[in-house]
């Protein structure tokens, strides 16, 4: 049993050190694309970043799929839309840290259904002002992100609390 655990334990902190490496947060969604749209549209705005955008990314690119025929969405995405949205005091905290981070304003998230689920997709603001000043702030919102999408993910799953 101790040779079980001695090698099961290193193992599972390189699975989260592969997650914790990524340069995109992933939310795995057991739900559609419109629900889970909806529901982090509306935790955004509850926790003060207001959408300012919502492109609806495949309908877009579907207008292309004769043209570009079998190099059409060879994935078989069945959806693809963003929330582009934006905090002001963030915005304000980054550009007196570093203005030249003010590239990763306004923020968004991807949202993509494949085979029935949803995934939810964000850029780590640590990595991209990982050299810079803003690191700190760019530290809490994404820990800021991350805490809107754990409610937004247990609002889907049906406990407005922690699951």
């Amino acid at each position: 049993m101790r040779r079980l655990v001695f090698w099961i334990t290193p193992l599972f902190w390189l699975g989260q050190l592969a997650i914790a490496d990524s340069r995109v947060l992933v939310w795995k969604l057991d739900q559609d694309l419109e629900t889970a749209y909806t529901i982090i549209y509306k935790a955004l705005e509850k926790n003060r970043f207001y959408v300012v955008f919502e492109p609806n990314i495949q309908r877009n690119l579907s207008g292309f799929a004769e043209r570009w025929g079998d190099n059409y969405n060879r994935n078989n995405l069945q959806g693809i839309r963003a929330l582009v949205f934006c905090n002001v005091w963030y915005t304000n905290e980054i550009s007196n840290a570093d203005p030249d981070m003010l590239a990763m304003c306004p923020l968004h998230i991807t949202l993509i259904q494949q085979q029935g689920s949803t995934r939810a997709l964000f850029v780590r603001p640590t990595l991209v002002a990982a050299d810079s000043k803003a690191l700190a702030i760019a530290r809490e919102l994404e820990q800021d992100i991350s805490k809107v999408m754990d409610e937004a993910i247990n609002e889907l799953r049906g406990c407005p609390e922690a699951c």
